[in-house]
């Protein structure tokens, strides 16, 4: 395509409008594959200013974030830091917001964030630190807020301010409505805010109602502005910003005032922009054979007909005139483009035996798999896949479900107490090992933030494991099918993992080599609103890629199906396995055996539905789209994608 996707190095600013050769956007971009190599470019330019005001004896005052968002830039500098001699020592750094009220010490603060993530590690003066405090009281707020902008304005003000962005288009906490000569000031969060927050703070209920936050124009005020954001659940909000008007509804669409600003954005959040999305609207186009099936599902949903009924007129009218262009008539676009969606659909995920699979998407042989399902918490393979699940046991195959992380986080302290109590009413003390008046004791007097302790993880494990049991056992899996690998990378007590290490690697490699299996089923879906399923996923290519010269894994494919937040596209899918109506209630029945992330799911994203009611709605979604394409009607359909590792 002419509107490539820019994965180079280069960020500095470039005019909106002119670099990426499209009328539609208002804001410098530049979008690379992974939010790793993308921060490591930002703190490459953090770093280069650093050193070019050190050269000139000059202070260098920046503007930092906190969230998920920067934590790669910040390991980079620290990195740079030990291994290069970066120096902060001429560093003067302002943070955009904090919770108010919130302590300094708590594990939720922006103050403890800085520290444990950049402040702790490099040679920065403590006096040179800025950090919003949440503890000043409510009559002094007002004068330490202008005391704050002049503390920036007699530092020189901020040569480079870096800013993530929240799904409502909030930069800071300037939620929707802020104006755009609001300066530093106590702020109201708006509702989606303290909801994407609640993971962090064990529940809605216990997120602040208010932040001290940077005003627009502090922002605006700024030398250089770079916005990172990375993820498809922040691709909507992305392209609001990028291409809508200017309104204080989306605060960050204030940026496109700004003449120094630059977004710098993994795929998925650039997902949506209008030259990805739809390029064929922009300008010419290499026509692929993934972006010609992109195209032609995208004109039947747009003219609202199936793939048979489009005529030459249709692909004329919508900027698609160079596939006919090409010695293509529409009928045979038509034609080619429904064939390939019909051989997706099958009611025989691991390979149907003794018939020609030439256009059916899995093998025919041999007759009887080996499957490995990986599973990142203890209910995506019931959630994304319940149904394939259940026919890959029904039809014979060797089925493994691996879990791969305990999912102890995402239990509650009230579902832990209410086992605790139970159990210590049943027997004080068991073989499990857990003094279960402890575990109500240290429940009871819990702070919010507070970790938890290894024997209330243990209580939380236990919980997901046992579910897990009662959901496969419905299934009809085999208890000594079902596996628990505990990855370390996950078991730190708080909302915060490890990086994943050598040892997580390690024990995925494991379960593959002993089991050797002709089919592999991982979580593709990277939209976890706290990353688990992005890691187990790179445990899983990390260790195929060790395992690649092993013979077995010759014959062994890998299917990534998607959880509970997204659903592949119709022109990404290679394997759509249909449902009937008592299939779906079966995999509803084994998605409710996990009782403890029913009613009060702690980490839902944007989405309050359950995720019994998100799975369904999605697999009957996705029927619906084939129905409407023109193919046959089912009642719903799990889908997958092939990856070629």
């Amino acid at each position: 395509m002419r509107t490539t996707v820019n994965l180079g190095n280069d960020i500095s600013f470039k005019k909106a409008g002119q670099f990426e050769d499209t009328r539609f956007e208002k804001i410098h971009n530049v979008i690379f594959k992974n939010a790793a190599d993308a921060s490591i470019i930002v703190a490459q330019e953090i770093a280069d200013l650093i050193r070019t005001k050190q050269e000139k004896g000059k202070k260098c005052v920046l503007g930092l974030a906190t969230g998920s968002s920067p934590i790669k830039v910040y390991q980079e500098l620290v990195r740079m830091h030990k291994e290069e001699g970066l120096s902060f020592d001429n560093v003067i750094t302002f943070n955009l917001d904090e919770y108010y009220p919130m302590p300094k010490e708590s594990n939720q603060s922006y103050h403890y964030f800085m520290h444990q993530h950049l402040f702790n590690h490099v040679d920065i003066r403590p006096e040179n630190i800025n950090i919003p405090d949440g503890t000043v009281a409510l009559e002094d707020l007002n004068q330490f807020c202008v005391d704050y902008e002049m503390n920036i304005k007699n530092a020189g003000g901020l040569d480079f301010q870096l800013l993530g962005i929240g799904r409502t288009g909030h930069v800071g906490f300037n939620e929707p409505g802020s104006h755009i000569n609001s300066g530093t000031r106590i702020i109201t969060l708006d509702h989606i805010t303290k909801v994407d927050a609640s993971g962090d703070f064990n529940g809605i209920g216990n997120v602040p109602k208010k932040a001290i936050t940077m005003g627009v124009s502090t922002i605006l005020r700024s030398k250089r502005i770079v916005l990172m954001a990375w993820g498809q659940n922040k691709a909507s909000i992305i392209k609001r910003t990028i291409q809508g008007d200017i309104s204080s509804e989306v605060p960050a669409t204030f940026l496109q005032n700004h003449n120094n600003t630059t977004f710098v954005l993994d795929e998925g959040a650039a997902s949506e922009l209008t030259r990805l999305e739809t390029p064929w609207l922009v300008g010419e186009c290499i026509w692929t054979p993934e972006l010609k099936s992109k195209a032609i599902v995208w004109l039947c949903q747009h003219t609202n007909q199936s793939i048979l009924k489009l005529t030459d007129r249709d692909y004329n009218n919508n900027g698609m005139s160079d596939l006919l262009a090409a010695g293509s008539s529409a009928y045979d676009l038509n034609i080619n483009m429904f064939n390939v969606l019909q051989h997706t659909i099958t009611g025989w995920p691991g390979g149907k035996p003794n018939t020609d699979d030439s256009f059916r998407p899995e093998r025919a042989t041999p007759a009887q798999k080996r499957v490995i399902l990986f599973s990142p918490h203890p209910d995506d393979d019931v959630i994304s896949m319940g149904g394939t699940f259940a026919k890959l046991i029904k039809q014979g195959h060797d089925v493994h479900v691996v879990y791969q992380t305990s999912g102890n986080i995402a239990v509650t302290d009230d579902e832990a107490l209410k086992f605790a109590e139970v159990c210590n009413d049943f027997v004080e003390g068991d073989k499990s090992g857990i003094n279960f008046q402890a575990v109500i004791d240290s429940i009871n007097s819990k702070t919010i933030g507070q970790s938890d302790t290894e024997e209330v993880r243990k209580l939380k494990g236990l919980i997901r494991r046992r579910e897990s049991y009662a959901a496969t056992r419905y299934i009809g899996l085999k208890d000594e099918n079902t596996h628990f690998l505990d990855m370390p990378f996950y078991e730190t007590g708080v909302i915060q993992k490890k990086p994943l290490g050598p040892e997580d690697i390690a024990i995925v490699k494991d379960i593959i080599e002993k089991i050797k299996p002709h089919q592999i089923f991982a979580a593709g879906d990277l939209a976890d609103p706290h990353g688990t399923h992005e890691v187990c996923l790179n445990a899983i290519f990390a260790a195929l890629k060790d395992l690649k010269s092993k013979p077995f894994m010759n014959d062994c494919w890998l299917w990534l199906y998607r959880g509970a937040w997204h659903e592949w596209d119709i022109h990404e899918i290679d394997m759509a396995v249909p449902l009937s109506p008592d299939e779906v209630l079966s995999k509803r029945q084994a998605i409710l055996y996990h009782q403890s992330q029913k009613d009060r799911v702690m980490f839902q994203g944007n989405d309050s539905r359950e995720f019994w009611v998100r799975a369904e709605d999605r697999n009957k979604n996705t029927a619906r789209l084939y129905d409407q394409l023109g193919l046959a009607e089912y009642e719903a359909i799990e889908a997958f994608k092939r990856f070629d590792y």
